[in-house]
C-alpha cells in the first residue's frame, strides 16, 4: 500500500466499523506495509485494510475461525462484527479483535508453546494453501529478472540465486513431514498478548515442514522445541534468510528502510553460508 493511499485506507476503516455500529473517534496506526493495520478507539476494534489481492480476506477470516475452533492461538474477528469482510472504495476491510499487550515481546518459552499449539491445531486441516516452496519460486522469479532488481549486481544476484536453488530443493526434497503452517511467524506477527501470545495475519500460510516456521523465529524459540530435525532447520534458516533479502531488493518493495535491510541481510546470507558450506552443500 503506497503513502498516498494510507489516508483512503484510514477512510475505510473508520466507514466499515461505523457501518457495524461500533463508535469510532480516533484511529492509531498500527502497522503499515501492503497493508495497514490501525486501532479504532473508543470501540477498541483492530481493522485490516488491503486492496484485493491473491490471498483474500475472506479467506484469512475464515482460517482464523477454524484454525480457533480447534485450539490455536490465532486473532480472531470481533465478536461484536462476526466474521465479515467489508467492501469500502476499492479496499477490503477486516475488523479483529484488540488483543492488550501484556509485553512488549514475547519470551521464547511461551513463544515455542505457542507456535506448537499452532502446528497442532493446523496438523490435518484441509484447507488448500501453496506448498512453501512457491515462495522459493517467487524469490527466483525475482532474481531472474533484472529490471524487477535493477540495483543487485551480478555477483550478488547469482549468489542469492544459487543459494535459493539448492536449499530449496534440499528442503523441499528432505523427506520430512508437511502440514499447514503459519508461514512467517516471526515476532512482527505475534502478541504478547494478556492471555498468552497470539498470532496474527493468516496471509502467508502455507504447506511444510514445520522447521520451515521456526526459520521465521528467533533461534531461542527453538530450543524449547523438542524432536527437530537441526540440519534442517539450519537450511530452513538460511533459505528464509535468502528469500527475504531478494525481497528487499524488488523496485516495488515497501518495507521500511528495505534496501539497507536488504544490503545487511545479502551479509548475514554469505556469513551463513560460509559458515555452514559444508551442511549446505549438494
Amino acid at each position: 500500500m503506497t503513502a498516498a493511499e494510507g489516508p483512503e485506507a484510514l477512510r475505510a476503516a473508520r466507514a466499515a466499523a461505523t457501518a457495524r455500529g461500533l463508535r469510532v473517534e480516533d484511529a492509531v496506526v498500527l502497522h503499515a506495509s501492503n497493508a495497514l493495520t490501525v486501532r479504532l478507539l473508543p470501540c477498541d476494534v483492530v481493522a485490516r485494510v488491503a486492496r484485493p489481492g491473491r490471498r483474500s480476506a475472506r479467506f484469512q477470516v475464515d482460517l482464523a475461525v477454524r484454525l480457533a475452533e480447534r485450539g490455536a492461538p490465532v486473532a480472531v474477528p470481533d465478536p461484536r462484527v462476526g466474521p465479515h469482510v467489508h467492501e469500502v472504495d476499492g479496499f477490503t476491510v477486516t475488523l479483529w479483535t484488540h488483543h492488550p499487550a501484556a509485553a512488549a515481546e514475547v519470551a521464547p518459552a511461551p513463544y515455542a508453546a505457542a507456535l506448537t499449539r499452532f502446528h497442532a491445531a493446523a496438523r490435518g486441516l484441509d484447507v488448500a494453501v501453496p506448498r512453501f516452496t512457491e515462495r522459493v519460486e517467487q524469490a527466483q522469479r525475482l532474481l531472474a529478472d533484472r529490471e524487477r532488481t535493477p540495483d543487485l549486481d551480478r555477483a550478488d544476484r547469482e549468489f542469492l540465486a544459487t543459494t535459493v536453488e539448492r536449499l530449496g530443493r534440499q528442503v523441499a526434497a528432505s523427506g520430512a513431514a508437511e502440514q499447514v503452517l503459519h508461514g512467517e511467524p516471526h515476532p512482527g506477527n505475534v502478541l504478547a498478548a494478556e492471555g498468552g501470545p497470539v498470532f496474527v495475519d493468516l496471509e502467508t500460510c502455507c504447506r511444510g515442514p514445520v522447521e520451515f516456521d521456526l526459520a521465521h523465529a528467533p533461534e531461542e524459540v527453538a530450543t524449547h522445541c523438542p524432536g527437530l530435525d537441526q540440519a534442517l532447520l539450519r537450511r530452513c534458516r538460511v533459505l528464509v534468510l535468502a528469500v527475504v533479502t531478494t525481497w528487499r531488493w524488488d523496485r516495488d518493495d515497501r518495507f521500511p528502510d528495505g534496501r539497507r535491510l536488504g544490503r545487511e541481510w545479502l551479509a548475514d546470507v554469505r556469513a551463513a553460508v560460509a559458515r555452514d558450506g559444508g551442511d549446505h552443500a549438494g
